[in-house]
């Protein structure tokens, strides 16, 4: 499919898990792809597998809301334009509350909710001229709280509100909004959760599907948000878990 052919995307969070396999399948389908994170050396690695014209790299610090206006200039000044931005750099912290500083709970808040925000904000200009889409990464446990992840669940829980706010607010604009709430999914950030077996086999028999995401499978439900088969969807956060939504909490 060359869906994208002549778009131009921005993924944030583009160095590995989720946002790799989304800037891998926005290109695929023949997008022009900004590659955003603050691994430098990570997001090179996975540009170099890309199409050298239709590819950038810019480092960011998504929480900082002057990185976040250089990252969406760096792509009008490549390709003179922007019709997709996917806000999907995230962090996770598993601590009790009282364990929690002020730091910490700010670097949480700070990448996964206002990062979102710093990058719609300086997207929406230029979205406003194509027409265009924003699909932001946001969890399951935006939809209900975990054990031991206070500041991730309100931060995510926080996306989630976002995304059908700025949907209302863009909407007359032409911008669609729209989110993914993935369970959990092999990915770096999870990288310590997957490696329990014993762990996954707890979540496996909370997943109807039985068995945990990969994330070319929440790459792909981005890209369908993104696109016209898409037109007329948004404000939704769309869960990608398997079915774990599916159940009211009952053991099977």
């Amino acid at each position: 499919m060359e869906r994208y052919w002549s778009k131009v995307v921005v993924v944030t969070g583009a160095a590995s898990g989720i946002g790799e396999a989304t800037a891998r399948r926005f290109s695929r389908e023949g997008a022009m792809v900004v590659l955003a994170d603050r691994d430098a050396a990570t997001l090179q690695r996975v540009a170099a597998d890309l199409p050298e014209d239709r590819t950038r790299v810019q480092v960011v610090d998504i929480a900082k809301s002057a990185d976040a206006e250089g990252m969406i200039a760096a792509a009008i000044d490549a390709f003179a334009r922007l019709d997709v931005l996917v806000n999907n750099a995230g962090v996770h912290l598993a601590a009790d509350p009282v364990d929690i500083d002020d730091d910490q709970w700010r670097r949480v808040m700070g990448v996964n909710l206002d990062g979102v925000f710093h990058g719609c904000r300086a997207a929406i200009p230029h979205l406003e001229k194509t027409r265009g889409s924003i699909v932001n990464t946001a969890s399951v446990s935006g939809l209900g709280g975990d054990w031991g992840s206070s500041a991730y669940n309100a931060a995510k829980g926080g996306v989630v509100n976002l995304t059908r706010a700025l949907a209302l607010d863009l909407g007359r604009r032409g911008i669609r909004v729209n989110s993914v709430c993935p369970s959990l999914t092999r990915t770096a950030m999870a990288a310590d959760a997957t490696a329990d077996a014993e762990l996954v086999a707890r979540f496996e028999q909370r997943i109807a599907l039985g068995r945990i995401c990969e994330p070319h499978e929440v790459a792909a439900v981005i890209a369908f948000l993104a696109s016209d088969d898409a037109s007329f969807v948004t404000g939704i956060n769309m869960p990608v878990d398997g079915g774990v939504s599916a159940s009211n909490g009952q053991p099977a």
